[in-house]
Parts: C-alpha cells; structure tokens; sequence
C-alpha cells in the first residue's frame, strides 16, 4: 500500500518556476493594501486577479538541527517587510514516478528543513469581514509533495465564495514521523507526530492572525484529499488541535487506525541501522545533513519486503487513540463533516503498472492477492462479476480495489461519526463548528457523503474517475487541469457545482450549491450519498451490494 502511495503522490523535481515569481507587481497604495503585520513581522503579498495572495509565510521555525524530530517552535522574527510572493521550500522527499494525468499540476523543486510556511489568498485585508476560512492539507500520504502546486491556487475559490484560503506545507516522512521516544525517551516523545503537531501550529497562526487577512477565526474549516484527508482524519483526534478548527472534509483520506509505539518503533530502528546508527547515537541525528536522512529513506523504502510506514502514531501525547479506531474520536464530536471518494480511486495504479489495463481473469486473482483474504477472493469476485456483467477483469480490480482502498474506509468513517451523533455518545451541543443552520440536530453534527462518478474524457476514458480527479472541481481550477479533466463544459459544470456546495459548507455547515439537489446528512439508516455527475443526484445507500460483499472484511489498514 506505502508503495503505491510513494509511487502514486510522491513529490517531483521541478518542472517550472514558482508561478507567483513571475506575477505583475501592483503598487501598493490605500486602495489596495498588500502589507499585513504580524507578530513574527510585516509581510507584502501581491494583488492578482483581484485577491491579495500572500506565499510562503514563516508559521514556524527551521526544522533542522537541535528542531529536528521535536515540536515546531515558533517562527524568527524579522526587521521590516518580507516579500510573501513566492512559494517556499517542501520538506525534503523522494523523487517521483508522476502520472502523465497530472502533467498539468505543477511540482516544487526547493526542498529544505526550513518549510514550515503557508500562502493565503484573500478578497481583502483588515476590512472587519468575517470570510469563512478553508485551509487545505494536501496529499502525498505523510511522505510527499506540498501545498504549493498551481492546482492548489486560490485564487477563483476565493473570488467564488468570498471566502479565505490557506495552504501549508510541512514535515513528511522520516522528518516528521520518525518515532524515536521508546529508543531515547523523553526527549523526543512526541516525534511521531511532529509532522501532525506542524499543522496545529498552522492552525494557531491562523486563529491569531486570519482576521488581519479578512476571515474569520471562528469559522475555518480544515479540508485535504488523500493524505490530506487523513491529516484532516488525524486532526479530529487530537485535544490540542480543538477550537483550532470548526468543520472537516476529508477527500478519499478517511484514516482510521495510526501505528502503534511499538511498531513505530521498530520502523525507527530500522531506520537507524540503515544510518549505521544504535539508539544511543541518536543524538548525532541532529548534525546530519539532510541529504543523508533522505539517502537512508530512499534504501530503505527501496529495500525488498513489505515497507515500513512513516506517519501518525498513537503516542499518547498529542494523539491518544485511534484516531477513528476503534469509533470517532469524541474531542471532534462537534465538527461537521464531509466524506467522500471517487468512483474508480485505484485507475492511477495503471499509470506505474500500465499491465493492469489488460489483465486476464488469471492475473486477477494475483493482482487482488494484497487486497482480500485468499479464501475471501473468489467469493468476492463472483459478487462483483454478477453485479457488473459485462465488466473486464481490469475494470472488476478497479471496482474491487477502490472499494477496498478507499471507499470501505470512507463508510466506516461516517458510520461511526454518524453512529456517535444518533447515540449521543459526544456531545456536540456548544461545541465550537456547529453554527445556526448547519443541518445538525440538537447535540449533534451531521457528515455529508459523496462519490464523484464523472469519467474524465482523457485517454478515450480509460482512467474513469481516478482519485485527485475532485481537486481541480474543488478549486475551480480546471483551466490548470487539463491533463486530468480534458475540455469542455463539462468540467467546468462539475467546478461550479462542488467548489459551490464546499463553499456552502465552509460558510454553514450545510453543503448546498445551485443546480444540486438537497443533500441530507448521511444516516446508518439510509446512508444518502450525493453522487456527482453530469447530473448530480442523491442516491440511499449507494452501492449496498457492493458494501455487502465486504461488510465481513475488516477495513485494510492503510498508513498513506
């Protein structure tokens, strides 16, 4: 599963440039303000299309030397304006095998320990409105990529729903979940999820600063797809994250189980022999380079065998259970949730495995073989054959996968959140996210559930509905996503749609858009999904039978 993640999301060198780098320099005047202070130091963004777009601001310190592997502390000051026009650095990473699907979306190519930075995009500065906050955490798993590629822009989101958007970056793979207190101790105990503990620091940047941006930092709403989505999962599990955040979309990431200390620590040590390093050499971790931290990842990860995870761990510290395992964490029971998946997630497996695509019923069974239980396999596809007749092998391993990979984890998710409002379990009455006219019922918070089943036109269709294919509709940006989405009104139909119904939620708690119909609350009673599509529609209990064929399977365990 790691594999395929790392192969899928990771990172890439460079293609171009930070695209704000070569953005026309408008003149600051009081008319049109570009300068915001905040408590580290004033900042100039820059005025694009009409939003004041600020890129690469410091939430927090370099990560590198006695930081490493620690909590992020708090960003250095600095003496008069900084230019925010440019994206920052990532944090270090492996290169990438990259889906020609998304040869559109610009990578990063800076990559440094000094990457605790976010861009925000903004319809105004200082001017008392309170704009709904979406901050998004994007994908890559815990190991890859950043919130700076062009996909991720703000800019039409924000002029759509006069809302505010923010994207971070922060720590990944080994430098920000290399679990270390059980070989070291106090030290270092909450190593494991430093990387998540970034994120919180962002959030807090935000409640400070975000009203001097023009959004309200009593209404933001955390959103990611994939291991964003998880981030979004992890988050709502963790006490010091509370009130940071006010509503939740989680984007083909549910997360349910994070790794134990004791696996996380036997990835670490293995890690540390890699280095050539005992536990109690760790304090030689700090004056590494950070060539030779990524060189001891990338054999590691190269390595044969299963591969070891990097990412969350249930340290009792700053994340003490699950995070959705074994039911929804209650310190979140107040937040309103979106969950969703795409129709075929498991079609960019092809684009690394083009093989897959013309697989025979022989090859089916050995390409399902990590996915279900041997003795499980037949029986499963003999119940997926009969629901699609006339499907081929490849199309019946797309369909059983992306139930497998994604889909059972997103039921599970909003079976347990909507399983802990129906029962009372946590109450969500006063709790912060739960605004007038949010759908909720007294003492609960509703999840709202969809599935994208929209076929992209590119390639004759071959890839169907592969996950990422919501990011550009989210954002309205599928001018920039031509290599996922193709031409045509179509694409642009389906923007309008979801990135409207995403704003009406950040706003209220309710997703509602023109041209969709109402959708309810997902219920274990009639499970309702929104199903987006040419034309959209609210379906109950969308692909039972499917659910059914699975529902004695255990949810995979997936580390993204």
């Amino acid at each position: 599963m790691l594999q395929r993640r790392r192969l899928l999301t990771t990172a890439a060198t460079g293609l171009i440039p930070a695209i704000a780098a070569a953005a026309p320099k408008v003149k600051e005047g009081p008319s049109v303000p570009l300068t915001v202070e905040t408590q580290r130091g004033k900042v100039r963004g820059t005025l694009e299309d009409g939003v004041r777009v600020f890129r690469g601001i410091p939430y927090g310190a370099a990560t590198d030397g006695l930081n490493r592997f620690r909590a992020p502390k708090p960003a250095k000051p600095w003496a008069g304006v900084r230019d925010a026009i440019a994206y920052g650095p990532m944090c270090p990473q492996l290169p990438p095998e990259k889906p020609g699907l998304m040869a559109s979306w610009t990578y990063d190519k800076e990559a440094s320990e000094d990457c605790l930075l976010l861009n925000v995009w903004t319809p105004g500065l200082r001017d008392q409105r309170k704009r709904p906050v979406m901050v998004w955490f994007h994908g890559g798993g815990f190991t890859s990529l950043s919130g700076s590629r062009n996909v991720f822009d703000g800019t039409r989101l924000c002029k759509r729903g006069d809302v505010v958007v923010v994207t971070v970056n922060h720590r990944l793979n080994v430098f920000g979940f290399l679990y270390l207190a059980h070989l070291t101790g106090a030290e270092f105990a909450e190593s494991g999820t430093a990387g998540m503990l970034d994120l919180v620091a962002a959030l807090k940047w935000v409640r400070v600063h975000i009203a001097a941006f023009g959004g309200d930092p009593g209404n933001v709403t955390v959103f990611g797809q994939g291991g964003g989505g998880a981030k979004v999962s992890t988050l709502m599990a963790m006490p010091m994250a509370r009130g940071l955040f006010h509503k939740a979309i989680v984007q083909s990431g549910s997360f349910l189980e994070a790794l134990t200390p004791d696996e996380a620590t036997k990835y670490a040590a293995a890690y540390l022999a890699v280095l050539d390093m005992k536990p109690a050499d760790i304090a030689r971790l700090s004056k590494l380079p950070a060539d030779r931290l990524l060189a001891a990842y990338a054999r590691m990860m190269s390595a044969p065998g299963p591969r070891p995870g990097f990412g969350p761990v249930v340290d009792g510290i700053a994340l003490p259970k699950g995070p959705w395992q074994p039911d929804a964490p209650p310190v979140s029971a107040g937040i309103p949730m979106i969950i969703g998946s795409t129709r075929t997630e498991t079609t960019l497996l092809a684009a690394v495995t083009p093989s897959l695509l013309e697989q025979d019923e022989a090859a089916l069974r050995r390409n399902l073989a990590p996915w279900l239980p041997e003795k499980e396999s037949p029986r499963v596809i003999a119940g997926f054959r009969k629901l699609m007749p006339k499907a081929s092998p490849a199309e019946l391993f797309f369909a059983i996968t992306s139930d497998r990979r994604v889909r059972q984890l997103a039921w599970t998710q909003a079976e347990r959140r909507a399983t802990q409002a129906a029962t009372g379990t946590a109450s969500a009455a006063g709790a912060p996210g739960v605004p007038a006219g949010s759908g909720a019922a007294a003492g609960t918070a509703p999840v709202f559930l969809y599935e994208l089943d929209w076929t992209t036109p590119v390639d004759d269709g071959r890839w169907g509905a592969p996950e990422t294919l919501d990011i550009p509709f989210v954002f309205d940006n599928v001018a920039r996503s031509e290599s996922m989405v193709g031409t045509g009104p179509a694409p642009q139909r389906l923007a309008d749609l979801m990135s409207s119904a995403w704003i009406a939620f950040a706003r209220t708690g309710t997703p509602s858009a023109d041209g969709l119909p109402a959708w309810p609350p997902f219920t274990p009673m009639d499970r309702a999904t929104m199903v987006f599509d040419t034309q959209s529609r609210v379906m109950k209990d969308f692909r039972g039978e499917e659910r059914a064929l699975l529902a004695s399977l255990p949810p995979l365990r997936v580390y993204r």
